[in-house]
């Protein structure tokens, strides 16, 4: 395999746990982390559908359910790290599968978009204590998490003139 092409870490099958020499507290840390953001894109997606379903024209909902289907990839890549970190599936949880509504569909937008603000702040977090090869994937999701930043600013910016 060329050593400049790009690799697929987390769809990779042949990825085995961790076992170099890595602080266990900075594991630990990034595990809680990995942990919270299956929970939190799980949340987010059942937010965004809502956002979906009351989005004013038809460019508003392709873009929330970009981002809705980006926070599906994402829960999905946090799993296959939590594996390949532990050898082990991430327990399942009693996802609630509620949300507050918001007061209004900007209202909507506004916490979106201080949801992926604060998810980045979370995600960085987590990268400064995984290894070297898995911060790829955690590089992913935080620059994506930036850009739904930017479309949900662009939307709220769009729904005040």
């Amino acid at each position: 395999m060329n050593p400049y092409s790009y690799a697929d870490p987390y769809s990779n099958p042949m990825m085995t746990p961790v076992r170099m020499d890595m602080n266990a507290n900075n594991l630990n840390i990034a595990l809680r982390g990995i942990l919270q953001g299956i929970s939190g894109e799980r949340n987010d997606e059942l937010f965004y559908d809502y956002l979906i379903s009351v989005a004013p024209t038809q460019q508003e909902k392709q873009i929330i359910t970009s981002i809705r289907n980006d926070e599906r990839k994402h829960r999905r890549m946090f799993r296959q790290l939590y594996t390949a970190l532990t050898g082990q599936q991430p327990p399942t949880t009693a996802e609630t599968e509620t949300f507050q509504r918001p007061a209004s569909y900007l209202a909507g937008i506004e916490q979106a978009l201080l949801g992926e603000l604060r998810a980045f702040e979370n995600y960085r977090i987590i990268y400064l204590n995984l290894p070297y090869p898995y911060r790829d994937i955690m590089f992913e999701i935080m620059t994506d998490e930036i850009k739904h930043a930017s479309y949900y600013n662009w939307l709220y910016a769009k729904n005040t003139r």
